[in-house]
């Protein structure tokens, strides 16, 4: 029988982990999703929609008390490096106008593989690594956030 986990512990006390579930970006999107915990339980998402998980979530049934901790799985990305922070910012830009979710740190850019995105971000000069990593695109001006 599946647990069935409906809420997101915002400021979560000291409590014990009893699951983890490995999502990728785009599976931690889903509100209302079947999934399986890393051991092979199964889960149910049922969260208010719109709700987008990050690394490090915590989730509790209703029922039964159950927390399970959502963990970023490692999935195939776009690393982006330039050779200063301006290209780097400006490659975002560029990325930001196309609507791709991105993931945006001081020292890189991280992107689902595209290879039309490759092209145009190569051509700009930018550097990319073809990584399996945890992808963690933000979420948005309108995102619900935590």
């Amino acid at each position: 029988m599946a647990i069935t986990l409906t809420q997101r512990l915002v400021m979560p006390p000291e409590v014990p982990v009893n699951l983890t579930l490995s999502l990728t970006a785009e599976e931690r999107t889903r509100s209302r999703h079947h999934f399986e915990t890393t051991d092979g339980q199964p889960i149910y998402l049922q969260l208010p929609r719109g709700t987008v998980l990050r690394d490090g979530d915590l989730l509790q049934s209703e029922t039964d008390g159950v927390v399970v901790r959502v963990i970023a799985k490692p999935e195939p990305v776009f690393t982006v490096t330039a050779d200063n922070f301006l290209e780097l910012l400006k490659a975002a830009y560029h990325l930001g106008n196309r609507h791709v979710p991105l993931e945006i740190t001081p020292t890189y850019l991280r992107l689902a593989p595209d290879p039309v995105l490759r092209d145009m971000l190569e051509h700009r000069g930018m550097h990319i690594v073809e990584e399996i990593q945890p992808f963690q695109p933000e979420v948005g001006a309108y995102g619900h956030g935590h």
